[in-house]
């Protein structure tokens, strides 16, 4: 209950863009497509995932009124994690290596809870681990500061968070979203919550030109068929200077 408390003791973080980190701000090419491609997707009911473009989490971000708050989301948008996952971590399990800091993640599938007695085989087996690389500076600032400031080194197997249940993120972002609104800001996908991080982290990781497998491997993800389902939203992504038609004239001209 004291490590509890001592979290719950946090500054506010000012609403404005430029504690933003950079890899969310940095989307590559044209954003007006990027939120034309994901209509369309829907519009054909392509059953893709609900997801947030980065400039639209780099705004909800903002609206996270304490660095507890803030950097837990924000540890969702730069690993892809489950909640479960995210409120499992604990302070060993962050690497700060100059090089490429990274994260720990134990892969925990959401499962409902289990009845009373003995565990099942594939509970008793040992959870899998996946290291995730963490490349956004910004982020990893403001990660090292929730470090320092609330000693997390010298309680290095303690859980993160002082968070007891996935309701209280829920009921984070859903404050948020509400605190957006009042400023006039709305947000392309209802309700936002935690998973929703993990759908746009997989997206934003593919518009960026990752490897499909790479993203199986940092989303956890047994099968790629997991994985594909993001690729869906690419369908429409075709250039325009594609073109199916030749005068017969130039064709002939080709097979002669």
């Amino acid at each position: 209950m004291h490590e509890i408390a001592e979290i719950k003791k946090l500054s506010l973080i000012p609403h404005n863009l430029e504690q933003i980190s950079r890899s969310a701000i940095g989307l590559p090419g044209d954003y007006a497509r990027a939120v034309r491609l994901r209509e369309m997707a829907i519009a054909a009911d392509l059953d893709v995932p609900r997801y947030l473009l980065a400039p639209e989490i780099s705004v909800l971000l903002s609206y996270l009124p304490d660095l507890r708050q803030r950097v837990l989301i924000e540890t969702l948008w730069n690993t892809g994690a489950r909640i479960n996952e995210a409120l499992a971590l604990t302070p060993s399990d962050f690497f700060f290596n100059a090089d490429m800091p990274f994260v720990r993640l134990r892969t925990l599938k959401q499962r409902a809870p289990r009845s009373r007695g003995r565990p099942t085989k594939e509970e008793q087996q040992e959870v899998p681990f996946r290291a995730v690389p963490l490349p956004d500076e910004d982020y990893v600032r403001r990660l090292q500061e929730y470090f320092a400031t609330f000693r997390l080194l010298t309680r290095r197997a303690t859980p993160m968070w002082g968070v007891a249940s996935q309701e209280t993120p829920r009921n984070w972002l859903k404050a948020a979203v509400e605190r957006a609104e009042r400023d006039g800001v709305s947000f392309s996908v209802r309700p936002i919550t935690p998973h929703t991080f993990r759908h746009s982290y997989a997206v934003h990781l593919l518009m960026n030109g990752i490897h499909i497998k790479q993203v199986q491997a940092l989303m956890g993800h047994k099968r790629m068929e997991n994985t594909e389902v993001y690729t869906k939203i690419f369908a429409l992504d075709v250039t325009p200077d594609l073109s199916f038609s030749m005068s017969p004239a130039q064709a002939k001209l080709l097979l002669r």
